[in-house]
């Protein structure tokens, strides 16, 4: 049977998906970023004001087109990610898993029982078509794509258990909390994070499991792909808007005085993310 999950299939085959960052919070702009040709748009639900219905409203905008949409949850919590699921989220990125034993209790919230604690309410969601997929609970399970965030010093330390676990499908470097942890807050690009970075996603890669990562630095992207990274989003909706804006208004009004138009932010150079 093949995978009812077309996002998940690609990083099992090693194919390359390039995404774009969705911190708008608009299902408007997740449409509009659906027909831009990008592989899979990521629903922010930790750092962007996300709430379960507007999740909702995005994954309904992007539905009929072929980017994949990957929800971020705001954390590890069983019970939000029992209703993404429910919701019709398949791909699902978790912040801040610094243990296999964190990762294996993310396993245990995506799957039914036996085999995990998800609360079977499928009847009347979205994942199951409001029971029109008869045979979801069958495929539920198999459907879901499981990606963890790390993101941390303690992270990295146990890296390898945590690509050890079973049902963990990828695992996310974040940059900015990284060097943070690291103690370059607000400097990701500094050579002991980069090192850092680089050496994870290499374990990640060996690991057989997806790796990926998020910077709208061309060069670094372009490198983590090199790197063998399979999913890596290159920019953030807000940001690509903002920057956009703002050079549009200097090219007609010049820049204010101690505007940002002057100097465009950058999520992965200034640690938003």
């Amino acid at each position: 049977m093949s995978n009812p999950n077309s996002f998940k299939a690609a990083l099992a085959e090693k194919r390359a998906q390039v995404g774009l960052w969705l911190s708008m919070a608009d299902p408007y702009m997740a449409e509009v970023s659906a027909t831009t040709g990008f592989d899979w748009l990521l629903i922010d639900g930790e750092h962007a004001p996300n709430d379960l219905r507007s999740t909702l409203a995005a994954l309904q905008a992007v539905a009929p087109h072929r980017a994949q949409p990957v929800v971020r949850a705001v954390n590890g919590d069983t019970a939000p990610i029992k209703q993404l699921l429910d919701i019709g989220a398949k791909n699902l990125l978790v912040p801040m898993v610094d243990t296999a034993d964190q990762a294996r209790a993310l396993v245990s919230a995506t799957r039914y029982p036996p085999q995990g604690i998800r609360g079977v309410g499928s009847a009347v969601g979205r994942a199951s078509q409001w029971s029109a997929r008869s045979n979801y609970l069958d495929i539920a399970d198999d459907e879901v794509c499981l990606l963890v965030q790390a993101e941390t010093v303690s992270a990295l330390a146990n890296l390898e258990a945590i690509c050890a676990v079973d049902g963990v499908h990828g695992v996310f470097i974040g940059p900015a909390d990284l060097a943070a942890s690291m103690g370059h807050r607000g400097r990701p690009g500094h050579p002991e994070v980069q090192a850092a970075i680089e050496q994870a996603m290499r374990t990640i890669v060996a690991s057989g499991k997806a790796a990926g990562t998020l910077t709208s630095d061309a060069t670094l992207a372009r490198r983590y792909l090199e790197l063998g990274c399979t999913f890596v989003a290159v920019g953030v909706d807000v940001l690509v808007y903002a920057n956009a804006a703002r050079k549009l208004a200097a090219d007609f009004l010049g820049a204010p005085a101690g505007s940002a138009a002057a100097a465009p932010v950058d999520a992965a150079t200034r640690g938003a993310y």
